[in-house]
């Protein structure tokens, strides 16, 4: 693979998110064929390759090797990874897609607060059942990793093809690991998640493949997509401050700005106003503050990290 491949998220609120992320990034998405079409261009990166994917589909294709770089949820990353950190590397967590991976029972089942508790009750279910009880999930490695930390044995796996949040009401399972946001479906269901339950706090990610063939044409492309992406990332966490006065090396230093110019320099957008108080009565008439849209670096942290986690997979 010369060109880079980026995978986007195909359908729903994730595509919506990832889609306007991008835009703000300097780099938005034209889907080919019409909105059933499964190939698109960004503006602003003519010399990459873009698919859109289900979520699943990305994750795969991320740690098979056959994409390099992907929008998903680390839910599934971690689910599907053999070992994560050989074949995967989260460049930037995207502040949507939200969910937690947890693990929940009927809430009639007034003693069973903590995995500690399903066990007991695992074992109680299989000495009156004659049979392990049923645990429904789609995520069969993340299951099996945490009921193992937590010393739960007494359980069978059960695949769940559907909607897991039903399996006890339906009779297929007797316990759910499945994903939430709200946890509203599950009360819907009436059931409850255990106090120590939480497998995975999850949330979309930037994900690049350490397992992908990455030609210097690639790198330069990824280069430029992570240029735009940190540049925005950066604009929304500084503020420009432009006083009337000079500022002084001892004022940058107090203040904790960056200079631009003799008069110019960027402040931590939380820390904007405050320094702008302090220039004035350091004697500058005015001082006015803006917001930026980019701010573009030479070095790029993201991007130097990944390449470094390359050559140690490689």
């Amino acid at each position: 693979m010369s060109r880079l491949t980026i995978a986007i998220p195909s359908k729903g609120r994730l595509k919506d998110n990832a889609e306007a992320w991008l835009k703000a990034g300097g780099f938005k998405l034209r889907q080919k064929g019409g909105g059933r079409g499964y190939s698109a261009e960004l503006s602003g990166l003519p010399d990459a390759e873009v698919m859109l994917l289900s979520a699943r589909e990305i994750a795969e294709g991320l740690i098979a090797g056959q994409l390099h770089v992907g929008i998903t949820g680390e839910d599934l990353l971690h689910d599907l990874a053999g070992d994560i950190d050989r074949d995967v590397a989260v460049m930037r967590r995207l502040g949507f897609g939200g969910a937690d991976v947890i693990v929940a029972v009927p809430a009639a089942w007034l003693d069973v607060d903590t995995m500690s508790d399903l066990e007991a009750a695992g074992a109680l279910f299989r000495e009156r059942h004659g049979r392990r009880m049923r645990v429904a999930t789609k995520y069969l490695r993340l299951t099996r990793q945490f009921f193992s930390e937590k010393a739960v044995g007494e359980y069978r796996l059960i695949e769940s093809p559907g909607a897991t949040e039903a399996a006890p009401a339906a009779g297929t399972a007797e316990v759910i690991v499945d994903i939430t946001s709200t946890g509203a479906t599950l009360k819907a269901n009436d059931l409850k998640i255990l106090q120590d339950g939480v497998i995975l706090k999850s949330e979309a990610s930037l994900t690049g493949s350490l397992n992908a063939s990455w030609s210097e044409e690639a790198k330069a492309t990824l280069r430029i997509f992570l240029d735009g992406i940190e540049a925005t990332a950066a604009a929304k966490a500084s503020a420009r401050l432009e006083s009337s006065n000079s500022i002084s090396d001892d004022q940058l230093s107090a203040l904790g700005l960056t200079r631009i110019s003799e008069n110019v320099a960027f402040a931590p957008m939380n820390q904007a106003r405050e320094a702008a108080i302090s220039l004035t009565r350091g004697g500058a008439e005015t001082v006015a503050i803006a917001t930026v849209n980019q701010v573009f670096r030479s070095d790029n942290a993201v991007f130097e990290n990944f390449v470094k986690k390359l050559s140690r997979s490689a």
